[in-house]
C-alpha cells in the first residue's frame, strides 16, 4: 500500500513576535503561507477545520482552501472537518464542487459532527437533534455525490424533487467522515461506502484497532468499498525532543485548559503532557526521529493508508509552525517511509 501524509490545522490564533495574539486576518494569511510551504515540499494533503470560537480564525474553510488552490500546484485540499450537521448538504456539495474546479480536481471533504457545539445555536439548530441531523444530512449528501437529479425527503429540511445541483465535478468528490471512536459511526461510514478518518486525540493507536476491524467487516457485509483509512492526530516537530516539548507544552496546556474548563476536565499538567507524547499517548511531538518512529508504529498497528498530523495547537507562532512543517516534510516523512520499507 502507498502511504500518504497530510497536515491539518484548525486555524488556531497564534502569537506574534511580541507575544500578542495575531488578528484573525493575519492568522488566515499565515495558513495560506503554511499550505504553500507544504505543497512545495511534496506533502500529499492539507486540511482546515471549521470552528466558530474565538480560539480559531477559520469559520469558512472552503474560502481559505480556494485561496490556497490558486497558490499551489499539487497538494490535495480538504477540511478537518466540515460540520455537516449545522450546514445544508446542497450548499456543502456546491462549495466543494466549486473548490474542485478551481483546484483542478484536488478537493476533498471530511464531514463530521464536530467536537464543538457553537455552530448549532449560531445557525438555528437544536442540540437535541444532534444525532438525527447528521444521519439525515449525510444520507442526502451521499445522494448528491452521484451528481444526478435528486429526489429526496426527510424531517430536517425541505424535500427535493428531481433537483439538479451544480457545478459537476470532473472525477467525483472524495468524501471522508471523521470518526472519534463510536462503533455506530464506523458502521455508518461503511454503510454509505465513504472513506473513514479516525481522529485519535487520546490514548494509544492500538486502542482503535477494533474500529479498523469493524470497518472492514462492515464494508464486506454491506458490499461497499473498503477504502484505505486515514488517521488524524496532533503533533509538532523540532530539531530535538527537548526543544519540541519546551516549545509546544505551553500552547498544548493552554488549549487543553481552555476546553477543559468548559467540559469539567482536570487541569492539564506536564506529567500528563509527557505521557501524551510517549508511546501510549496520541501527541506526535518531538524530534524527527521520535515522531517518525511513532507514526510508523501507528501505520503498522492499524494498517492505515494516510496519516494527517494536526500541526497547529494553541498559540504556537507562525515561525514555529513553518519550521515544524519543513521538518515533517523533509525529515519525518522520508524516515517513516524508510522504516516501513525496512519491514
Amino acid at each position: 500500500m502507498v502511504i500518504e501524509f497530510g497536515l491539518d490545522t484548525f486555524g488556531d490564533v497564534t502569537q506574534g513576535a511580541d507575544g500578542e495574539l495575531l488578528s484573525d486576518a493575519q492568522t488566515i494569511r499565515n495558513i495560506v503561507a503554511q499550505a504553500e510551504l507544504a505543497d512545495s515540499l511534496g506533502v500529499d494533503f492539507f486540511g482546515i477545520g471549521e470552528h466558530h470560537r474565538p480560539e480559531f480564525a477559520v469559520s469558512s474553510p472552503e474560502l481559505v482552501l480556494a485561496a490556497i488552490a490558486g497558490r499551489t500546484k499539487s497538494i490535495r485540499l480538504g477540511t478537518a472537518v466540515t460540520v455537516l450537521s449545522s450546514d445544508d448538504p446542497v450548499r456543502v456539495y456546491e462549495r466543494f464542487a466549486t473548490l474542485d474546479a478551481v483546484s483542478d480536481g484536488r478537493a476533498e471533504v471530511v464531514l463530521g459532527r464536530g467536537s464543538f457545539i457553537e455552530s448549532f445555536p449560531l445557525f438555528g439548530y437544536d442540540l437535541r437533534d444532534y444525532d438525527a441531523l447528521f444521519e439525515e444530512k449525510l444520507e442526502l449528501f451521499v445522494e448528491l455525490l452521484k451528481e444526478e437529479p435528486v429526489t429526496w425527503s426527510g424531517t430536517m429540511r425541505a424535500p427535493l424533487e428531481n433537483a439538479n445541483v451544480f457545478p459537476k465535478t470532473a472525477h467525483g468528490l472524495p468524501t471522508w467522515v471523521g470518526v472519534g471512536g463510536s462503533p455506530d459511526s464506523v458502521v455508518r461510514v461503511a454503510r454509505h461506502g465513504l472513506r473513514m478518518m479516525l481522529a485519535i486525540i487520546g490514548g494509544p493507536a492500538a486502542r482503535f484497532k477494533p474500529y479498523m476491524d469493524l470497518y472492514h467487516r462492515s464494508t464486506q457485509s454491506f458490499g461497499t468499498t473498503a477504502y484505505p483509512v486515514a488517521v488524524h492526530s496532533p503533533g509538532f516537530v523540532a530539531a530535538t525532543d527537548d526543544e519540541a516539548w519546551e516549545t509546544a507544552y505551553p500552547s498544548v496546556a493552554a488549549m487543553a485548559n481552555t476546553i477543559g474548563a468548559e467540559r469539567g476536565w482536570p487541569p492539564y499538567s506536564r506529567a500528563r503532557f509527557q505521557n501524551d507524547v510517549g508511546p501510549e499517548g496520541s501527541q506526535y511531538i518531538g524530534s524527527p526521529e521520535r515522531v517518525a518512529a511513532k507514526i510508523a508504529d501507528t501505520i503498522r498497528t492499524l494498517g492505515i493508508g494516510r496519516f494527517d498530523m494536526k500541526y497547529a495547537t494553541g498559540t504556537l507562532s507562525h515561525e514555529n509552525l513553518m519550521s515544524s512543517i519543513e521538518l515533517y516534510a523533509t525529515e519525518v516523512i522520508p524516515r517513516v517511509k524508510a522504516l516501513l520499507a525496512a519491514d
